[in-house]
């Protein structure tokens, strides 16, 4: 019962294609849309302002810094996914490289960061809901606005927008993966349409003059701009999870990782650049909507109606990916025996892990609901880049254990790309405060007290040989 088993890649595989699991409906466009749904959201829509107060127009460096740690990163997963088709991601992949307790411990960290991020950008969704109903006259009871404590002075109790879009985007996986990925394309395609408007338009408003300094506060600023507007690029991990659910999982995953990653990278720079082009950068502080805000400088209210919209929808197939991502990554681990095998139970008709979709759905609903917004968020970065530098560190393991393993893909430069990959991401994790540190510790220490207390001893690998 070594803590450090691994897992058989053909057992992995075989266990994959096995009848009554996941169906393969997927191509590469589906997971391109999908990794755009789950990337371009909050992160374009609200923390382009918080980015553009801290560093100032060098945003568009802060951002080409986090994209270069990701572009590592996604290099790293590429390898993996078109060689290890399995549902999962880096929970799966170290189960395979580095052992079952490192497997566990990376899963347990998931678990979090796609859960606190679907809630987080369920919060945001509301506060632009709200302000779309105040503008036609709706506005909702006090009590029903937001979570307890969010509003200073306001008697809040429970944030009811935030908890019942996540119902409604849990029915829609609950029925399908195919159903979900039509409806996430549509939503991506229309926002991705309002951002290019965005851009044709707030180009011919830009001052240069508003670029001056580039640089206010320094290299340090730029920095920590990056590791906040790191947050903006999580989720094109997520489309390695559709791993068993992609007909042709070993062309077309690369395809969609490395392609998502690439059109929001030009999206994100491009925005950044023209909104702080327009507006002074000082203006965002305390900005929810800078988009918008940059097109009402512009006398363009017209287009900041259809950014509000876009926001909506944005955030809406963020949420629906990374709870998508949840729910595959509970999957493995159940089918794995660390988790209870309820959460693997594949619906006969929809085809979709159903207790563990509406498990994610109504606990981090009800997590969305209660919490303010400012504790969510202050985990979900820190979570994502220790899962980065972990795939970058088990891409090199792989390729000197299994240096025979048939990949479609190959990460260049192995293992110096990795190597840049686990380097950029530790920089960015030490300019996360040290609250962050000490509650991803306590989050990581329960993790540990679990493995122990039950998914060592349930693990399906008991009895067996590595």
């Amino acid at each position: 019962m070594s803590i450090f088993r691994t897992k058989n890649l053909d057992t992995m595989v075989a266990d994959a294609r096995a009848p009554g699991g996941l169906k393969k409906v997927l191509g590469p466009m589906d997971l391109i849309l999908m990794g755009i749904g789950a990337i371009v959201g909050t992160g374009i829509f609200v923390l382009t302002g918080t980015g553009a107060v801290t560093a100032g127009p060098a945003l568009t460096l802060s951002f080409i810094i986090a994209a270069v740690a990701c572009g590592f990163a996604a290099l790293c997963y590429a390898e993996f996914a078109s060689s290890v088709p399995v549902a999962g991601s880096i929970y799966t992949y170290s189960y395979l490289t580095l052992g079952e307790l490192v497997a566990w411990m990376i899963g347990w960290d998931l678990l979090l960061e796609y859960g606190l991020a679907t809630s987080t950008v369920a919060v945001g969704w509301s506060g632009y809901f709200q302000s779309l109903l105040a503008g036609v006259g709706v506005v909702l009871p006090e009590a029903l606005r937001a979570a307890p404590g969010a509003q200073p002075g306001v008697d809040t109790v429970f944030n009811l927008p935030a908890f019942l879009i996540m119902i409604v985007l849990t029915f829609m996986l609950s029925l399908g993966v195919r159903e979900s990925a039509r409806v996430n394309n549509v939503m991506v395609l229309i926002k991705t349409g309002v951002v290019l408007l965005f851009i044709v338009v707030g180009v011919n408003y830009v001052k240069p003059e508003n670029w001056q300094p580039f640089m206010p506060f320094g290299a340090g600023s730029v920095m920590s701009a990056a590791a906040l507007v790191f947050f903006a690029f999580i989720g094109f991990d997520a489309v390695t999870s559709a791993a068993e659910e992609v007909k042709n999982p070993s062309k077309d995953l690369p395809i969609g990782i490395i392609g998502s990653l690439a059109v929001c990278t030009v999206l994100y720079v491009a925005v950044s650049a023209i909104m702080t082009g327009i507006v002074p950068f000082m203006n965002f502080k305390g900005v929810d909507h800078p988009v918008s805000l940059a097109l009402q400088y512009a006398g363009q209210d017209w287009v900041a109606a259809f950014v509000d919209v876009a926001a909506i929808l944005g955030m809406s197939t963020v949420m629906l990916v990374m709870a998508y991502g949840q729910t595959r990554i509970l999957y493995a681990m159940s089918r794995d025996g660390l988790l209870p095998a309820k959460l693997s139970t594949v619906h006969p008709k929809y085809g979709t892990p159903y207790f563990a979709t509406w498990l994610v759905g109504i606990v981090f609903g009800l997590i969305a609901a209660v919490v303010p917004l400012g504790v969510l968020a202050e985990l979900v970065n820190i979570g994502t880049l220790a899962a980065f530098s972990l795939v970058s560190v088990a891409v090199i393991i792989l390729r000197k254990t299994r240096p025979d393993l048939p990949r479609a893909f190959r990460c260049p430069g192995v293992p110096v790309v990795p190597a840049l990959a686990i380097i950029f991401c530790l920089a960015l994790m030490s300019f996360l405060s040290a609250t962050t540190w000490i509650a991803f510790g306590i989050w990581l220490l329960l993790g540990l007290v679990i493995y122990f207390v039950y998914a060592r001893h349930h693990s399906k690998l008991n009895g067996k040989k590595a």
